[in-house]
């Protein structure tokens, strides 16, 4: 099932499983948030704007999990996945604006297009074979990432730099694991204003969605609503000759098979004074 979260016109934020048509999406309400254990799916509703499919309680930020990004970045494969928290603030939905910094500024803003997958019952020291039980179901993630935070300004610590509002879109929906199973060899692509930057498969990945939900749950409860991004290829800004930043009046796509796409435009920060 696909699953829509998204605001009817009354305002009201609601779910919805997602239908396609010759006309467009269709939408019909869930009675309940998502859940691993089904839903009961209601009357047609129309929703106006959607937004992030999942509110996520946890962001975590899977680092070098491609191996021709790895090699690109000139780093060995990692022995172990590389992990980066990321904020519920950069949370962001379809069609809505990525911020680039501008009152802590940033000018080397960059996308990053990934697989994420969307925990649906809390999880602890997980075993890769039933790690998949664990899902509820994948999304498409945009890590949106400022290099300079990240490497040049930030101290060594890679969160400054992903951790801005807007760095985290999510979309277009949800779709569920009993309509996806297996996750591991989907095609992803990104691209700038039409033109592509990003092109490559999730069997590239150097650790497996089920490794790194075993990773990451040993001795670790993660939650429900935990969402994880599963790392990038290659083709990201940084590493385009010379390097490609984001800048004003961009849009970037991205598409993952089976899931859709996830678009956003890209917008300077307005910057107000001090609340």
């Amino acid at each position: 099932m696909k699953i829509a979260r998204g605001l009817t016109p009354g305002g009201e934020i609601a779910w919805a499983r997602v239908t396609e048509s010759d006309s467009g999406p269709k939408y019909h309400r869930l009675e309940n948030p998502p859940s691993i254990e089904g839903n009961r799916v209601l009357e047609e509703i129309r929703l106006e704007r959607l937004l992030a499919p999942v509110e996520p309680v946890m962001l975590i930020c899977v680092g070098l999990n491609y191996f021709e990004h790895a090699a690109s970045l000139g780093v060995e494969k990692p022995k172990q996945p590389v992990i980066v928290p990321k904020g519920i603030n950069a949370v962001l939905g379809p069609d809505a604006p990525i911020e680039l910094p501008r009152f802590l500024r940033s000018e080397k803003v960059d996308y990053e297009g990934e697989l994420a997958v969307v925990i649906g019952r809390d999880a602890k020291n997980v075993r890769p074979e039933h790690a998949l039980d664990y899902v509820l179901g994948y999304t498409i993630a945009n890590d949106v990432s400022a290099r300079d935070w990240q490497f040049e300004f930030g101290g060594g610590q890679w969160s400054r730099g992903k951790n801005f509002d807007t760095f985290a879109p999510l979309g277009p929906w949800l779709v569920t694991r009993d309509s996806l199973p297996d996750p591991s060899n989907l095609k992803i692509a990104t691209w700038v204003n039409d033109e592509p930057r990003q092109a490559s498969t999730t069997a590239r990945m150097i650790f497996s969605v089920p490794e790194l939900i075993c990773f990451l749950s040993g001795s670790s409860t993660l939650p429900a609503g935990t969402v994880i991004l599963t790392g990038t290829p290659s083709g990201v800004g940084m590493k385009q000759n010379p390097p490609r930043w984001l800048k004003a009046g961009d849009v970037v796509r991205i598409e993952i098979e089976a899931i859709g796409v996830l678009t956003n435009p890209v917008v300077e920060e307005a910057v107000h004074k001090e609340r």
